[in-house]
């Protein structure tokens, strides 16, 4: 039985930088992506190695174009963020949102008046929907 909720593998550094990019651009080829790739720029063969891993693992797809391949992103990014959102409260706060809200604050990288704003926020959705 197969589930959509099955845990895919965590992308690596230089996956998430072609995903992305693909995110971002749209569809593109491999010398695009090259292109547009930080430096130190891997060789060629590498980048279209790493989008057929990606293609492998469901997250691109690509058309033929003459001879060649455009690649484009199929997992949305908003689904790989909450899906990696998730694993992270997982492993590192035991499944806590509270633990993550507790350690933002504690890091000082959200103020007390912002947790305020966001409870309003909350607040004010749960009495007025739509809005």
């Amino acid at each position: 039985m197969r589930s959509n909720n099955i845990q895919q593998p965590q992308l690596t550094a230089k996956e998430m930088v072609l995903m992305k990019m693909l995110w971002n651009n749209g569809p593109m080829f491999v010398r695009e992506m090259l292109a547009l790739y930080p430096e130190p720029k891997p060789h060629f063969n590498t980048v279209s190695t790493i989008v057929r891993i990606l293609e492998e693992k469901g997250h691109v797809a690509h058309e033929v174009v003459g001879s060649s391949h455009r690649y484009y992103a199929v997992s949305k990014k908003e689904d790989f963020s909450r899906r990696t959102l998730a694993r992270v409260v997982s492993d590192y706060f035991n499944n806590s949102y509270k633990s993550v809200v507790s350690a933002l604050v504690k890091e000082e990288k959200i103020s007390v008046d912002e947790l305020r704003e966001i409870i309003d926020i909350i607040d004010r959705g749960d009495s007025q929907t739509g809005s």
